[in-house]
């Protein structure tokens, strides 16, 4: 499922300027969705439903259509991201070696759930399915950093994020 955002949108002019000369020259090009709303996502970090409408309008689209595709494909977030991006591993060596424990320590320390991005921007937080770090099991990146062979435990954690 995906989580809708409850940070206030703040796309800025230039933003929308930039998405909206990108969807006028691809406008009539066949099956601009998709990359409309990846080149949306480039420039916004996220697809908040203000940016969808802009697709929806400017393709001549239904918003459920974009809304849709948007809510179907992982790669796409309705959900800003935060500066530092803490994704949990939940493929099945880090699951069996403890990654929900891991992520629940994450979740009580950040304050957040899975999905989610505190609302001063710092850290989001989200479940993935598989960072290929098997051997290193259970595993987290923060942003490019990895973090393995971990236990969940409180000062861990705690540690961990003072880096951040």
């Amino acid at each position: 499922m995906k989580v809708i955002s409850t940070v206030p949108f703040a796309g800025t002019k230039q933003q929308e300027e930039q998405l909206s000369a990108w969807l006028q020259e691809h406008r009539d090009t066949p099956g601009a969705v998709m990359p409309a709303l990846q080149h949306a996502q480039e420039i916004y970090g996220y697809l908040p439903i203000e940016v969808q409408k802009m697709v929806a309008t400017a393709l001549d689209k239904p918003l459920a259509e974009i809304y849709g595709v948007a809510t179907f494909y992982s790669q796409f977030s309705l959900s800003p991201k935060g500066k530092y991006k803490v994704s949990v591993c939940m493929g099945t060596a880090c699951y069996v070696k403890g990654s929900g424990k891991v992520l629940e320590a994450l979740e009580k320390e950040l304050n957040l759930k899975s999905g989610e991005c505190g609302e001063d921007g710092k850290f989001s937080l989200d479940a993935c399915r598989c960072i290929g770090a098997c051997g290193l099991a259970p595993v987290i990146m923060i942003n490019d950093d990895v973090y393995g062979r971990l236990t969940g435990e409180e000062k861990e954690i705690k540690d961990m994020l003072a880096k951040y």
